[in-house]
């Protein structure tokens, strides 16, 4: 018998759950052949067969969540080794996705992820228990609250749960709110496209807060090119694809994009590398409700901007009390890496482009 472990589909992503089986057990499979859908954190995938064969066993049914690296599906073959089954699923792209996450600072993870699933592979075979992990190795508990009825977080609502919680634990937050005059808009002025544009104006002003952190190394790098993380709500969870480049794009091409990627989260067909390399992130929760609020800043981003719900404020013009358009803005960054000055100065950026004819 051999094992085919669930690979690391190029995104680093520590675990998938199961979706739907294309394949039963006893079934004769061809290399290349669509074993399962798995979703993960950023999408739902087919994990292709690394080769041809018989299945022996399917570990797992549609629900469970499968760590990277251990075993997917069992062949039968007729070599007496309990190896591995190895599927190869890179490629250039796949590569460049990998370069396109690394974080600075970060080492490469040299740990040899085969050794751990082979070892429990063969203890499952025969039947043997596996001592159960240390203190020092066990991954933190959460309190326990009792629920009646519990159903388990998967795929992009548990990869938000661990984000957030990731965030509280390592960012230093602090958050500014004010507002933008923006009486002298058309009114059917794209909001999302002005936005977007304004923010691209105010990381030309003040370049700090597009960039990245790393707080185990204490780096940071700052980016010439504005790529926006663009949070977009949708049933299944949150998700943040990115806009790359974005002050280089005219209004039309970053409203046809918007509009792509709205159709790609709906039916779950963005790549993963439309949700990777974020420098700096708009969240326009104003669509809903909400004038102002405290965005979380997910690193290695330093920035996120937040937006409310367009009110009507009596301003003072010259005198006269007048009706005006108000657009409530919350800036949230991350005080490791950005000064109370930079952060301001950006606001100003953002209002003065906002504000601009």
């Amino acid at each position: 018998m051999k094992f085919f472990n669930l690979p690391d589909l190029g995104e680093g992503i520590p675990e998938a759950d199961i979706v739907e089986w294309h394949v039963q057990e006893g079934d004769e499979v061809k290399e290349d052949q669509a074993l399962v859908s798995v979703e993960t954190a950023k999408a739902v995938v087919e994990v292709p067969s690394p080769a041809t064969g018989i299945i022996a066993k399917l570990c797992g049914k549609p629900g469970d969540t499968i760590l990277t690296g251990e075993p997917l599906v069992e062949f039968v073959s007729d070599s007496e080794d309990t190896g591995t089954v190895v599927g190869k699923l890179t490629n250039d792209s796949d590569q460049q996705e990998a370069d396109e996450s690394f974080i600075i600072g970060a080492a490469p993870n040299t740990t040899n992820k085969q050794s751990q699933p082979d070892i429990t592979a063969l203890a499952r075979k025969f039947n043997v228990n596996l001592p159960q992990q240390s203190a020092s190795t066990r991954p933190p508990q959460t309190k326990q609250y009792p629920l009646e009825n519990p159903a388990p977080l998967k795929g992009v609502r548990k990869h938000m749960a661990r984000t957030m919680a990731e965030s509280h634990d390592a960012v230093v937050p602090v958050t500014l709110f004010d507002d933008a005059d923006i009486h002298h808009w058309k009114e059917k002025e794209d909001i999302t496209v002005r936005l977007i544009q304004a923010i691209a104006v105010a990381c030309s002003a003040e370049p700090s807060l597009n960039a990245w952190f790393d707080g185990s190394s204490m780096s940071r790098e700052v980016f010439d090119p504005v790529n926006l993380g663009l949070a977009i709500d949708s049933e299944d969870g949150l998700f943040v694809p990115v806009i790359k480049a974005v002050e280089k794009m005219s209004g039309k091409q970053i409203r046809s994009m918007i509009n792509s990627l709205r159709i790609a989260v709906k039916d779950r067909s963005l790549p993963p590398s439309e949700l990777q390399g974020a420098s700096i992130t708009l969240s326009n929760f104003g669509v809903f409700a909400g004038a102002y609020a405290t965005p979380v800043v997910v690193p290695p981003t330093v920035c996120i901007i937040g937006v409310g719900r367009l009110k009507d404020v009596i301003v003072n013009v010259k005198g006269k009390l007048k009706s005006h358009r108000h657009l409530p803005l919350s800036l949230s960054f991350d005080h490791r890496a950005v000064t109370g000055g930079e952060a301001t100065r950006f606001l100003a950026a953002l209002i003065q482009g906002l504000e601009a004819c």
